[in-house]
């Protein structure tokens, strides 16, 4: 396969697994690998949501061979490259890549996933400065999908006792977790991220569970 002269390969260092960027794309950051490794492995199918160039989606599979991960993503050119990368790895058998909405994923997809993994637009609409680029600024603010319809779609998406992980920014855990409990989503685990030691956490890793009673831990905090 021959890539274009604006993408990149980079190594997820997993079995010589590769993903494909475009320099002139949105363009993952640790913070995904953050969270398929925070996922818990599970059998049965993933979906992962807001899936950009399908960096968790496809890294949580190098993580968990065997399980079966759907990409969903907006942006027709994200969705593109990840269909790419799945070919350059021949993993084809194992994920697909929808270019879809989150909200308008069918029916017929709903209670059938183990595990939903989103890394999501971490800015409300009016918040923070917007990046004159259309494609960057929808993967950074909630323009075209909000938390909270994001954790709604999570709920439909998951069977029960299925898990749903999430990152974000810390200030808006209270608004995560009140947002889990009223769809059913319990709340079972979270992490802390921070830039080093003695420093304040600015993320924040978030498992929630659905139809299973109240069990919440707290992990020790991430060093990244």
């Amino acid at each position: 396969m021959e890539l274009e002269k604006d993408e990149r390969l980079e190594d997820l260092m997993i079995d010589g697994l590769k993903i494909i960027q475009n320099v002139n794309l949105y363009r993952f950051t640790s913070d995904a690998v953050l969270l398929s490794r925070f996922a818990p492995k599970v059998g049965g199918k993933v979906a992962d949501l807001c899936s950009g160039s399908g960096i968790v989606g496809i890294h949580y599979y190098a993580l968990n061979k065997g399980v079966s991960v759907d990409e969903y993503e907006l942006q027709k050119d994200l969705a593109e490259l990840c269909e790419k990368s799945i070919e350059y790895n021949g993993i084809g058998d194992h994920i697909k890549s929808y270019n879809i909405p989150v909200q308008e994923i069918p029916s017929e997809k709903y209670g059938t996933y183990s595990l939903v993994l989103c890394n999501p637009p971490y800015k409300k609409v009016n918040s923070g400065e917007k990046n004159p680029q259309d494609h960057i600024a929808l993967c950074r603010h909630e323009i075209a999908v909000t938390l909270s319809e994001i954790i709604g779609v999570a709920y439909k998406l998951l069977g029960h006792g299925g898990r749903f992980c999430l990152c974000q920014r810390v200030e808006r855990l209270t608004e995560i977790i009140v947002g889990m409990k009223q769809r059913g989503l319990e709340p079972c685990r979270i992490a802390f991220v921070t830039a080093g030691k003695d420093k304040k956490p600015y993320l924040v890793l978030v498992e929630g569970a659905k139809g299973v009673k109240p069990q919440l831990k707290v992990l020790p905090s991430i060093e990244n």
